[in-house]
């Protein structure tokens, strides 16, 4: 496959996943409200989630 038809191919599936959460954003407001509890509650979620994962290492090369 040449690279121009690769590079086609992926922005062809690119503008489909974009559509694709969008359409998922838009259903997914419209059916339930966000309240600023549970915008909240989330973001207290994400902020815990980030904290709990460790950072990679990155190791010096032996010489």
């Amino acid at each position: 496959m040449t690279p121009e038809t690769h590079l086609a191919l992926h922005h062809a599936r690119a503008a489909e996943l974009h559509a694709l959460a969008e359409a998922h954003r838009l259903a997914a407001e419209a059916g339930r409200p966000h309240g600023l509890r549970s915008r909240l509650g989330w973001t207290l979620v994400e902020v815990g989630l980030r904290l709990a994962t460790p950072k990679p290492t990155i190791l010096a090369p032996s010489s």
